[in-house]
């Protein structure tokens, strides 16, 4: 138990350290590119606030292509203001294209924002095939059909209760985003599951 306290406080600790040097870094650019005052400290926090909503996004494991992409943006955004200021750009002399790039950022990080947080992610269907009905063939000499026999009834699936708490957080955050309850195939699309333990998930939710 101590070990691991150990490793969580070491692990505590360095991301203490990298999250306020590279939000030193950031505000640092921003004020040599002419963002003084309030607005050189709040590029930093746009910065990490777009690296959290695409962590988030590509966690949920839906639309990861849009996750990754806004993803590398601010990870680029805030490597660059890190190797920026290590020496190799003069901070009092800031090239033309940087000023732009960093007047030009609340726009795309809003814009990054807005799209990971209300972007439904596409519902995934199976849609089976449609078998064609065969009419039953009676013959003449053949006494009446006989009535079939009643298929055995499945024994419910069981189901974990962690994943039932798993699925309730879904269903939770499918219905801040779309109003409306999650259905079955939603649900087993996001858990990857069959369909009757979805519906075993379903039914306790």
């Amino acid at each position: 138990m101590r070990d691991y306290l150990a490793r969580v406080d070491a692990v505590l600790v360095q991301a203490v350290i990298a999250a306020a040097l590279s939000f030193a870094h950031l505000h640092d650019l921003a004020s040599a590119a002419g963002q003084d005052g309030w607005k050189a400290w709040a590029y930093p926090v746009s910065v990490d606030l777009l690296l959290v909503a695409a962590w988030k996004r590509l966690r949920s494991g839906a639309s990861k292509a849009s996750g990754w992409c806004w993803f590398v943006v601010a990870l680029a955004a805030s490597l660059g203001a890190n190797v920026a200021t290590a020496g190799l750009l003069d901070l009092g002399n800031v090239p033309a294209w940087l000023r732009i790039l960093v007047a030009g950022w609340p726009a795309v990080a809003f814009l990054g924002g807005t799209l990971l947080a209300h972007t439904a992610p596409a519902t995934e269907t199976a849609s089976a095939p449609a078998e064609p009905a065969s009419a039953p063939v009676e013959s003449e000499s053949a006494g009446p059909s006989a009535a079939p026999e009643p298929e055995p009834e499945q024994p419910a699936p069981h189901v974990p209760a962690a994943l039932v708490n798993h699925a309730r957080k879904l269903a939770d955050d499918h219905h801040s985003r779309t109003g409306s309850p999650i259905d079955p195939d939603t649900l087993r699309a996001r858990l990857g599951v069959p369909a009757p333990l979805a519906d075993a998930i379903a039914s306790r939710l």
